[in-house]
Order: structure tokens, then sequence, then C-alpha cells
């Protein structure tokens, strides 16, 4: 019998998905519960708060991403992952903006699902408050505003570290160009791209060993940036 620890609400109209999902987050140490449409998920979440819900965007009635705004707007502070379809960019930015901390792409391993339900949890109950974040040989102190790689000093402009600072927080998330723009510039910001990846071209100079093939700062096509592709392996 497996630990139980996170509790996890499965959101999806196909009852034969719900099953195959529910036994294997089961075996992984979950507590699952299901909801068949966004109706019944904000019912259910508001009788039994779930830790993370696992929600697909193509639903009958109101639909993934206006069940997802609607659990935000309930207050609701657990993780949200949904699950999109492939070639459906925009599905995944509207996603994102409602309030979804990560996606998850059909057709998709579980494998991939479990390591995003893994990273948004720790993000969402972090175990430590240091204030020092560590990912690869970055390692950044927040309390100094000091960023080293493999020990060595790397000098960043104050709003360079205000980005770092953002994407170590959101390590492992999809973060739209909106997001980042309005989170560290400002709520007047929102669709000056070229000013955001001029910071990025200037990151990655300072961070990656090869700034055209970047590991820790990755393009999310027609998204934004994601800081890092394998969270789960970080402490």
């Amino acid at each position: 019998m497996p630990q139980l620890t996170h509790r996890i609400l499965i959101v999806d109209d196909e009852p034969a998905l719900r099953r195959a999902l529910r036994t294997a987050l089961f075996a992984s140490g979950f507590t699952v519960d299901e909801a068949s449409n966004g109706e019944q998920a904000i019912d259910q979440f508001s009788r039994s708060p779930a830790d993370l819900v696992l929600l697909d965007i193509n639903m009958p009635g109101i639909g993934g991403v206006e069940t997802c705004r609607r659990l935000r707007n309930l207050g609701a502070e657990a993780g949200i992952v949904m699950i999109t379809v492939r070639d459906s960019e925009d599905d995944q930015v509207r996603a994102l903006e409602a309030g979804a901390d990560d996606y998850v792409i059909k057709p998709y391993r579980f494998r991939e699902l479990l390591a995003r339900v893994k990273a948004v949890l720790r993000r969402i109950k972090p175990h430590a408050r240091s204030t020092v974040r560590r990912m690869g040989d970055l390692e950044l102190d927040l309390e100094n505003r000091g960023l080293k790689k493999a020990g060595a000093d790397v000098h960043l402009s104050p709003t360079e570290f205000d980005l770092m600072a953002f994407f170590f927080e959101h390590r492992g998330a999809p973060l739209t160009h909106a997001k980042l723009l309005r989170s560290i510039w400002g709520p007047e910001y929102g669709g000056e791209l070229e000013y955001l990846r001029s910071y990025v071209r200037m990151l990655r100079k300072k961070i990656e060993d090869d700034p055209a093939r970047p590991v820790y700062l990755v393009t999310e096509p027609w998204v934004g940036y994601r800081f890092g592709t394998t969270p789960e392996r970080d402490e």
C-alpha cells in the first residue's frame, strides 16, 4: 500500500481516462478525487479542497479554462495543471493567463505528467525557506542579490536579478511573455516582446555554456519561456 500524501482532483469528461489516471496516481502515492465536468469540479473542490487539480481543457459545459478561472476566483491556492491538445498554442496561453501553473500536451506519457505534478507541488508547498536557490550549477542568493555559476560570481543588473529571481521562483513552469513583463516591469507592460527578448539574450550569455543552445532559459514556443526543463531532478 503506497503512503498517501497530496490530494489530486482529476477533471475530465472521459471515464476511462479518469480511471487510468486514478490508478496510476494512487500507485504513485496520491489521494485521488474525480469530477466529470467543470461545474462538478468546483462543487467537489469547495467541499474537499485538493492540493492539485488536473484539468482537461476541452470539456462540455463551462470548459477547462473557465473552470480554472473560477477556481482561482474562489481563492484556490491549489496547483492547477491543464491538459491540452497538441498544436493549440492559443489554448495554452489562455490556460496560463486563467491561472494554470503548467500544462501537459496530449498525447503524453505518464512519467511526464507525474514530473509536472511533482514540480508544481514543490513550488506551491516548499520544504525550505532558505534565501538561497539552486538550479544545476547556478546559485541565487535572494538576501544578498547575488548569482553564482559553478562557484564564480555573475554580475547582474538590478533588473536582470529581478528577472532571474522570478525564473527561480517559478522554475519548471511555462511563463508567458505578458506575465514576465507585467511581473518585472509593471502592469502597464505586456506587449514589449523585443524588450523581454533582449534581457533573456543577455542572461543567456551570462548563465548558459552555449547561449545558442540554452539549457536553463528555454524558449516555450508561442508562449514565452521556461526556466529549466527537468525541475524534478533539482533539490
